[in-house]
């Protein structure tokens, strides 16, 4: 079973606590499945790992509670995540590097943050590349939209302007891997 570190289940509760106060908070822990509500409301630290079906869980509610029911609020909550948390630990890599050079960097750490899968930068250019997602055991929709939505963000915080974040290939609709494209200005 995949895991994911517990910086990513707290960024998407205190995006909820952010947005929707502890009425929403409440009301996304009570929606939660037995199992993924007791593992959210133990202390969940930073820096620990927590089972990747509990984050898939939580954002599936959040997304089902606050979203269209869609998935799409896990890409918004991919990208505030990152707005949130990456400055902060990683703020060097932001003001020296393009989107590139972030994503060469990220596709480094991922094993920092996730103890499945790997990503890799592809066709890197100037102004866009494809990032993918592969070998990630038991691989969700709502994973693939919040790396996007995060991998957005970071182009963002790198001083660039997104003009495009698009889902090209998911294993989820059977691809052999999941695929994310990303353009720049």
């Amino acid at each position: 079973m995949a895991h994911c570190k517990g910086i990513a289940v707290l960024a998407r509760l205190k995006w909820v606590q952010q947005h929707h106060g502890a009425e929403g908070t409440a009301r996304l822990l009570e929606a939660l499945p037995i199992g993924t509500r007791e593992t959210v409301e133990r202390h969940v630290l930073p820096h620990g790992w927590v089972p990747m079906l509990h984050f898939v869980e939580l954002n599936v509610a959040a997304d089902r509670l606050f979203g269209k029911g869609d998935l799409s609020l896990c890409k918004v909550m991919g990208a505030w995540a990152a707005a949130e948390n990456l400055p902060k630990l990683f703020r060097l890599f932001y003001r020296l590097g393009s989107p590139t050079f972030i994503f060469e960097r990220a596709s480094k750490l991922w094993s920092a943050h996730y103890d499945s899968g790997m990503l890799s930068l592809l066709e890197p250019q100037p102004t866009s590349c494809r990032l993918a997602l592969s070998d990630f055991d038991a691989p969700h929709r709502a994973h693939c939209l919040s790396v996007l939505g995060w991998a957005g963000k970071s182009a963002e915080l790198a001083g660039s302007r997104l003009l495009e974040s698009d889902e090209v290939r998911c294993r989820t609709r059977g691809d052999p891997r999941c695929e994310m494209l990303l353009r720049w200005e």
